[in-house]
């Protein structure tokens, strides 16, 4: 028994340090071109488990090693002027299925893979000092820059799909399934990952969710159950809906910037914005040009004032939520605006009750 613990304790052991990590040191069978032996090691990824091994070896030459799980992916580094993606240089590599290496560089010309064009960029790579190792699971990439000034701080990395290789007839990148931007300091080796354009993000989201998920269900039900209080309900109503409406507008056009800025792909997200934008112009346009109580299309007009109204408010709640999603704010969000809806849902219930009650 004592033995079969032993056993197992060393399994253990051996599992735990064939995990990479800086606290542990390196111990690759095939060792790269250049040595690593003295390296400042920083964890830059930690949801993908990505580890930068570094040092300025040569008053021209920095030296990097980039590690992260192999999951038959390519992993890519690049380097930014400005965090952003688009305009960038990187180096990316890859492991296949037959045991071969391949390491690239590519610029990053624009947003498609038809604009991400391999060997090109402004790195200039030290020749004969490039390799890429796979060892118990990790990939370890290797890599010496010329360069006459310290690399710049802003570093990108990336991660591409699950199985999808880049071909050797022309090289071409998919589409990477995760990526993050960095801020770097090589002289204390802190990396920063703050969200880019963070309050451009909240501002998005919350003008948004305030306006097309809190606001305008307000004002509907302010229509709906309180007519009794006339003419307040009605300039209660015009005035929620008038505000909701204005912090939209600004929401979207927010939304547009962050698109820009990001280069983000969300092309869901935004049609449904914009398709929700529509129907309120529309609803301003009815409200500009509504008929009369006595006339004969007063009721059809109601009849498209409450049915715009409630196709509004259902695709905004589902774009809110998808939303929260593409931004990755987290389970809080979600449960707060679920909540929020489900007091409106309850609320209504009860005051349509009461109407009906009251018929």
């Amino acid at each position: 028994m004592k033995v079969f613990a032993l056993l197992l304790l060393v399994v253990v052991v051996q599992d735990v340090n064939s995990e990479d990590s800086c606290t542990s040191s390196l111990n690759l069978k095939n060792k790269p071109l250049f040595d690593i032996s003295s390296f400042h090691c920083v964890s830059v990824w930690d949801e993908q488990g990505y580890i930068l091994r570094y040092l300025q070896t040569d008053r021209k030459v920095w030296s990097f090693v980039i590690s992260a799980p192999n999951s038959n992916s390519f992993i890519g580094m690049g380097f930014s002027k400005d965090g952003k993606m688009v305009g960038s240089s990187a180096i990316v590599g890859w492991v296949s299925n037959d045991g071969s290496s391949t390491m690239k560089r590519y610029f990053l010309g624009g947003e498609s893979s038809a604009e991400v064009v391999p060997d090109q960029g402004n790195l200039q790579l030290v020749n004969m000092t490039s390799s890429i190792i796979a060892q118990n699971s990790t990939i370890y990439m290797a890599f010496q820059l010329n360069t006459q000034v310290t690399p710049t701080n802003r570093l990108i990395y990336s991660l591409g799909p699950m199985g999808r290789l880049p071909s050797p007839v022309n090289y071409q990148l998919s589409q990477h399934r995760a990526h993050i931007s960095t801020f770097f300091d090589y002289n204390s080796g802190e990396s920063k990952s703050k969200s880019p354009y963070g309050n451009l993000r909240r501002s998005h989201g919350v003008l948004n969710m305030l306006s097309w998920g809190i606001l305008i269900p307000i004002g509907v039900m302010v229509a709906r159950y309180f007519r009794q209080y006339d003419p307040i309900w009605f300039y209660s109503h015009t005035t929620i809906q008038s505000l909701a409406f204005l912090l939209g507008f600004v929401g979207i056009v927010c939304g547009f910037v962050l698109e820009d800025r990001l280069s983000a792909h969300v092309d869901k997200h935004k049609a449904l914005g914009i398709f929700i934008l529509v129907l309120a112009c529309l609803q301003v346009i009815a409200f500009l040009v509504r008929p009369g109580k006595e006339s004969k299309v007063r009721k059809y007009w109601n009849w498209y004032h409450y049915t715009l109204g409630r196709i509004l408010i259902i695709l905004a709640a589902a774009n809110i939520f998808y939303g929260i999603h593409l931004g990755g704010a987290g389970t809080a969000w979600n449960v707060g605006f679920a909540v929020t809806l489900v007091a409106f849902f309850s609320i209504s219930i009860v005051l349509e009750i009461r109407l009906w009650m009251t018929k």
